[in-house]
């Protein structure tokens, strides 16, 4: 068995394409009689079992994902990760940085906390630090206190600010994106910004042709993509953004700019989009459903197609959450933006 760990990472330089030779290891028409180049010595990898880890599907070249079985793993709730840390990560990170005999408290609620306002991340290594660098600022105040520090130390979530480090956001795992629109006189032109890849970019054209090709249903003046520049904006642009997901919101955004219907405030959404207006399915739909309920949305409007993703997630967890499925755009825009005046 051979474990590639992190092939999404693998870079290309002067010095070489390591993705370029694992088509040829991964490939069971060709491995038989692999040759190395460096030791220029032939190889029978016919019956070697090869896994592969990645974070991240997109940065895999194609060709290289086409030799591989997609095996996706979803990230840990919320719950699994209280769990984890009230049974593995608390007891261990005091015991480490010797305060485990010291009476130290981390009820639920400031565990939550920690996870839900300290850590973005689909694992508990960013979760482990932060429990880490608490252990750590009560062992400092053992050590200045003396004695008195021998009572027990409970640790609320409002002791949070003045202990752990910021927050850390890791690649992996469900999160929120705002989406904003603007427009000025111009020429027509569509602007996007927000460190976005190639793909979610083509998601905004194909949002402005769909709204341009149904501007009479909505009332919207066809010059008026002509007379005007569109602006479309996504936060955080030090972070890149890709992937067609975001094409409901893209949609969504430039009918309301365009219509002037107000878009619902208490409402998350996610899907691809054609300009044929129909909503294709997307990937991740537990981790970015737990993500809406983490950020106090009270619907989230998915896919007709992914609903048997939303069946997979445990019941408790979907909680107050109030899923809409659709299959068209129009059928989406009823849920995103409020009733014309």
């Amino acid at each position: 068995v051979f474990v590639l760990d992190e092939v999404d990472k693998v870079g290309t330089d002067f010095r070489g394409d390591p993705s370029s030779a694992l088509l040829e290891v991964l490939d069971p028409e060709q491995n038989a009689a692999f040759s190395d180049h460096y030791l220029e010595v032939p190889f029978d990898l016919s019956q070697v079992l090869f896994i592969a880890t990645a974070n991240l599907m997109d940065p895999v070249p194609p060709a290289l994902r086409d030799r591989m079985e997609v095996i996706e793993l979803p990230g840990y709730t919320a719950e699994d990760k209280l769990e984890i840390a009230k049974r593995f990560l608390v007891p261990r990170q005091l015991e480490q940085n010797g305060v485990a005999g010291a009476g130290v408290e981390l009820p639920d609620e400031t565990l939550r906390a920690v996870i839900g306002s300290y850590t973005r991340e689909a694992g508990v290594r960013n979760l482990e630090r932060e429990i880490g660098a608490i252990a750590r600022k009560l062992a400092r105040r053992v050590a200045e206190e003396g004695a008195d520090a021998a009572k027990p130390m409970r640790v609320t979530p409002e002791d949070l600010a003045t202990l752990p480090g910021p927050v850390k956001v890791e690649p992996a795992g469900g999160d929120i994106l705002f989406v904003e629109s603007t427009r000025m006189p111009g020429k027509g032109e569509l602007k996007l910004t927000g460190s976005l890849g190639e793909v979610m970019r083509e998601s905004a054209e194909a949002a402005r042709s769909w709204l341009r090709g149904h501007a009479a249903e909505y009332g919207v003046d066809p010059d008026s993509f002509r007379t005007a520049d569109l602006h479309l904006h996504v936060p955080a642009g030090a972070v890149p953004k890709d992937g067609p997901s975001a094409g409901v919101a893209m949609v969504s955004s430039l009918t309301s700019l365009m219509t002037g219907r107000l878009g619902r405030p208490d409402v998350a959404m996610t899907g691809e989009i054609t300009l044929r207006g129909r909503v294709l399915p997307v990937g991740g739909i537990k981790e970015k459903v737990l993500a809406a309920k983490r950020a106090g949305i009270g619907r989230v409007v998915l896919p007709a197609r992914n609903r048997k993703d939303v069946e997979e997630v445990e019941a408790g967890l979907l909680d107050g959450l109030d899923l809409q499925y659709v299959g068209t755009i129009d059928e989406a825009l009823e849920y995103t933006l409020q009733a014309p005046n």
